[in-house]
């Protein structure tokens, strides 16, 4: 199972794993991750997308996920719309056999949905928006798995 949500209502990590199935006579390992907004002198953060092409672009790097590694499942439920610090902005979870390809799988989607992935970002500054822009560090990251991009 690979399944992709982009969702305008808050993000409720711990009933999004309860509902993660797994298959116990093949699943070794869970990796799961939970992004949260960061305040750091930000009021809020805003979102967008296009509908249809981010489910598209996000379900093509599970795939490739599942190519690389043997995973038996990954979901990615990424928030859109307004935030305020401490809300959730992304859940992500990924199975498989080992530890090993569970972890590479989790960390190489996060890596492309930080870079690659089809949203933007605006964030809310002493009461002024602008829009983020990418950071060296998470694009020299994604490198490392072959993605490319300017997302923030």
């Amino acid at each position: 199972m690979f399944r992709v949500r982009i969702a305008s209502e808050p993000i409720d990590p711990s009933l999004l794993q309860s509902q993660f199935k797994v298959d116990p006579q093949c699943t070794g390992a869970l990796v799961t991750f939970t992004g949260h907004m960061r305040g750091e002198g930000i009021d809020a953060l805003a979102l967008e997308h296009y509908p249809g092409m981010t489910e598209q672009s996000i379900e093509s790097t599970l795939a490739s996920a599942a190519r690389r590694w043997p995973l038996l499942a990954a979901e990615v439920v990424h928030r859109v719309g307004e935030l305020t610090p401490g809300d959730p902005i992304v859940w992500l979870a990924v199975s498989a056999r080992h530890r090993a390809a569970a972890f590479s799988g989790c960390e190489y989607i996060m890596d492309y949905l930080k870079v690659s992935a089809p949203l933007w970002k605006r964030e809310l500054r002493g009461g002024r928006w602008h829009w983020v822009e990418a950071r060296e560090r998470d694009d020299q990251r994604a490198r490392r798995w072959g993605h490319r991009g300017t997302g923030a």
